[in-house]
């Protein structure tokens, strides 16, 4: 019987038992990849890079022995490993390799039946702490945290857009811990006389409105402004990088 010889050069991506999986095939009585799967495989890796293997299993086509097949199996598995290995993946410390050769429900197409069985997880990606988190959690009542990168539009309370980041970090704060109580310190620069317009507690209250819109309990924290009477640096400042530092908002460990 003639046998028609139909090469697969592609990766099937499916999910399985909460586990993901892709297939990589070879060529009749190969233990390497084909090219193209080989340059297929490159693709996937580059676009998972947080994922964990967890299992590789070995297939042969029904042609030769039992024997010759589950060896070749074992190969095939052997260098998908180095090929992951060199690119950086992570192994599972129960890493599952199994050999079947060709004792499992074959294919009708061949091509189909030799191959290797990725099974990966993705691997939850690590959350890094933030300084101000790490500052919210070890401070001590009494003591006070510069909320960071916290900026208004000019002569106003209206919060830019790029302080979100800090305001969920302390939104995160203000969750994570249900006993901590602030108060909310603003501060401005540049000015010789206190703050006529009162910006610094309008600007305090803008980050008391947004812990409040987010289901922060009114209980847990105030807001004050000082305007410029709490300066780091003496007024008049000598430069942008001292103005920067006198124009800030605080949080005040109240209660934890």
């Amino acid at each position: 019987m003639k046998l028609k010889i139909v090469v697969l050069f592609f990766l099937v991506s499916l999910k399985s038992l909460g586990q993901k999986q892709v297939e990589v095939f070879f060529d009749f009585n190969k233990d390497f990849p084909n090219p193209t799967s080989i340059l297929t495989l490159n693709e996937w890796i580059a676009k998972n890079k947080e994922i964990e293997i967890t299992k590789l299993l070995g297939f042969c086509d029904s042609i030769d022995t039992k024997n010759y097949n589950k060896h070749l199996a074992e190969r095939r598995i052997e260098s998908v490993r180095e090929l992951l290995e060199k690119s950086g993946l992570k192994f599972s410390k129960n890493l599952d390799k199994i050999a079947y050769g060709k004792d499992f429900k074959q294919s009708k197409v061949q091509a189909e039946n030799r191959r290797v069985t990725i099974f990966y997880s993705e691997i939850a990606p690590k959350i890094v702490e933030s300084e101000f988190t790490r500052q919210m959690r070890n401070s001590k009542v009494g003591e006070t945290v510069k909320l960071p990168n916290i900026y208004f539009f000019n002569n106003s309370a209206r919060i830019v857009p790029k302080s979100e980041t800090s305001l969920y970090d302390l939104l995160c704060a203000m969750q994570e811990n249900p006993k901590l109580k602030i108060e909310i310190q603003g501060h401005i620069c540049c000015q010789m006389v206190n703050d006529v317009a009162n910006i610094s507690t309008a600007r305090a209250r803008a980050i008391y409105n947004y812990l409040l819109r987010n289901k922060i309990d009114r209980k847990r924290m105030k807001f004050v402004g000082y305007g410029v009477l709490r300066p780091i640096h003496k007024i008049p400042e000598q430069n942008q990088a001292e103005e920067d530092e006198n124009r800030r908002v605080e949080i005040l460990i109240v209660e934890k």
